[in-house]
């Protein structure tokens, strides 16, 4: 793995599958249904928020331009106290691994294939995640360059074929019971997925030492691609929905089903579905290179590779024993994960730069 590079490009098309990989399916309707007509609002309070995240782990990747996240805080803060946190933030990304590849089973079970057991979709998802893991970031990085492609056609075909059943008086009022939704749906948008973007502190080393000086633009960008990608679907899910949008529990998948193109193109829910498998398949992937990276650089393994398989072998049977269906798994994403991430990524990401910005001036 030490021996990997890529370049900024990859990493900013990474950075924008894994923001918006199974994102782009589940927040809009949960979002609308807390922040109605400002859903929108919420995201570009909850994309600034990100982009905050975003500043602090550039600025310390910029200090120690060589370290992952996990080298790095052992160098500022020591070895045990650097061990203790970031036990802490793997409860969090293993949580993330489990939720994601229940997300995705969830959506086929209750949207596609009805019959089949969840463990038949959560376990084939992580074998082939693994496998992919462990071929290494350049491997992902080539190959998602090509599937994403793919993705954003199809929710780009979506959402421009369903221009004729947009009504945009929906979108008025924007805020008809005050902004407290709006806050409400920033500290739910905020949780999944912008906190996430604590994961790419142990990726940003990976990039090319001669490409070093463009990753923040380029992460910067995708960001902001990925909250475009965001807020379209949400505004398109209310012009075509209204006030109902927000029981909807999968926006972009049911507006697959109202498109109807002169009799030719109809009922292209399918490749939404296939959307959703590929965005989950690939953000599990950088999900579980992360995991076995950090977990690796964290007790100085010399080869992290060798854990990705029982890691997701723990992620499934974690995913089967907390998830008890749709509803459970809203509560958690809507409720806990939010207040979890601040506690064990942002609150240790910003004693980290505290004390980088402090070292730096006493130095």
């Amino acid at each position: 793995m030490d021996k990997e590079q890529i370049s900024h490009i990859q990493l900013g098309v990474l950075f924008f599958v894994f923001m918006t990989g199974s994102s782009i399916i589940n927040v809009p309707g949960p979002l609308i249904g807390k922040a109605g007509n400002g859903a929108w609002i919420s995201l570009i309070l909850s994309g600034a928020a990100g982009f905050a995240v975003l500043a602090m782990l550039l600025y310390l990747a910029k200090r120690f331009p060589d370290l992952t996240y996990a080298d790095y805080s052992r160098k500022l803060i020591g070895s045990v106290p650097a061990t203790v946190l970031g036990l802490l933030s793997l409860t969090f990304m293993l949580q993330m691994l489990s939720a994601m590849v229940m997300d995705v089973a969830l959506f086929m079970v209750s949207s596609m294939l009805r019959e089949t057991p969840l463990y038949i979709f959560t376990s084939l998802t992580l074998l082939i995640a693994a496998l992919t893991a462990r071929a290494g970031i350049e491997v992902m990085a080539r190959m998602f360059m090509f599937i994403v492609i793919i993705t954003a056609l199809f929710l780009l075909s979506t959402l421009l074929l369903s221009i004729p059943e947009y009504m945009p008086q929906h979108l008025l009022p924007i805020l008809p019971k005050g902004f407290k939704p709006v806050l409400h749906g920033a500290y739910f948008s905020f949780g999944f997925p912008f906190a996430e973007v604590f994961v790419f502190g142990m990726l940003i080393p990976f990039v090319a030492p001669k490409n070093r000086g463009r990753i923040p633009a380029t992460l910067s960008i995708a960001l902001i691609f990925n909250l475009f990608t965001l807020s379209a679907a949400t505004i398109g899910g209310i012009m075509a929905f209204g006030p109902y949008a927000g029981e909807i529990p999968y926006v972009l998948y049911s507006m697959a089903r109202l498109v109807e193109f002169q009799e030719i193109i109809q009922r292209i829910e399918s490749i939404i579905g296939m959307s959703l498998i590929l965005g989950s398949y690939m953000k599990t992937s950088i999900t579980l290179y992360a995991i076995s990276l950090f977990v690796g650089r964290l007790f100085r393994l010399r080869d992290s590779s060798v854990i990705v398989m029982p890691l997701a072998l723990l992620g499934f049977i974690t995913g089967m024993v907390t998830y008890d269906g749709p509803s459970g798994w809203g509560a958690s994403v809507t409720s806990v994960h939010p207040i979890w991430a601040a506690a064990v990524f942002i609150i240790p990401l910003m004693l980290l730069t505290i004390m980088a910005v402090v070292r730096k001036k006493a130095g």
